[in-house]
């Protein structure tokens, strides 16, 4: 019991939301798609991936299909695919966009979406072109509530 109390202080110290049942991480600063993109927005940059629920959901990704820099995301639509030893999985975009940047590590290393889902293992980037879209996503306590939900019933 000790060692989960301690992973939870460190998890708040990280800002990391830790669920009850303790496997799927929330990061704080980042907004939700139901469909289990996350965006992490700076200015008007924005980083997308998808959640560590999806990638735990979907098991070991094996191959990522990525955009084209320049093209065009719009929200709700997909924009590439991942797929895992389990299935093929469509990837939404959660904001509309110009892709500026896709992360290329991917296609040799498509595994750094399960160990790595927030940090290396983002897809693309993208121009924002409407921060107003970011209403319409979930913060990190409604995607855990979510995440929940979907899961009992299932």
């Amino acid at each position: 019991m000790a060692s989960g109390l301690w992973a939870t202080r460190a998890a708040s110290y990280l800002k990391i939301s830790v669920p009850c049942r303790g496997f799927a991480t929330v990061l704080k600063d980042l907004k939700y798609a139901d469909s289990h993109e996350w965006v992490k927005v700076e200015g008007k940059s924005a980083t997308i991936g998808i959640t560590d629920h999806a990638q735990d959901h979907l098991g070991e990704v094996v191959y990522v299909e990525l955009p084209d820099e320049g093209s065009k995301v719009e929200q709700g639509a997909s924009f590439g695919a991942v797929e895992s030893v389990k299935a093929t999985s469509d990837i939404n975009s959660p904001v509309s966009g110009k892709v500026v940047s896709v992360n290329k590590k991917l296609s040799d290393s498509p595994g750094l979406v399960n160990s790595s889902p927030y940090e290396d293992g983002w897809i693309i980037k993208v121009e924002l072109e409407n921060d107003g879209e970011l209403h319409c996503l979930m913060d990190p306590d409604g995607y855990t509530e979510f995440c929940d939900e979907e899961d009992a019933k299932h």
